[in-house]
């Protein structure tokens, strides 16, 4: 099956050392992205029910970019930008992503549902 990359963008009215905060550290990823994270140097393993995946973050610029690569997919990695609308000034996340082909549309799903909890912690 073709791995096929894709784009998604959020506003959020949190300042980007907030959305930073929930999008590293280990106590506000799991109140969003996962059961539980253990971060040993640049190396996080997440649960989800059980199952464990470990991603390497491989690029971060503070209140800007987080990019982890998936050890499972060494040629893809997923990434959050952010950035301030310079007419609105609010903030704006993108989330780069791979899935197979055929699972787009789920896998949007799935983003969308958890970007849902995260503007919630985050006060939206």
């Amino acid at each position: 099956m073709k791995r096929v990359s894709f784009d998604l963008e959020f506003l959020f009215k949190a300042s980007p050392t907030i959305l930073y905060k929930f999008l590293t550290t280990p106590s506000c990823l799991v109140r969003w992205f996962c059961d539980a994270v253990d971060i040993t140097g640049d190396t996080y393993t997440f649960e989800w029910s059980g199952f464990e995946e470990t991603a390497f973050m491989i690029d971060d610029f503070e209140e800007e970019r987080i990019r982890f690569q998936w050890e499972e997919y060494p040629d893809e990695f997923f990434e959050f930008k952010i950035d301030i609308s310079p007419v609105t000034n609010e903030t704006i996340l993108t989330i780069t992503d791979y899935c197979d082909s055929d699972e787009q549309d789920e896998q949007k799903e799935l983003w969308n549902s958890q970007i849902t909890k995260l503007k919630r912690e985050t006060g939206g």
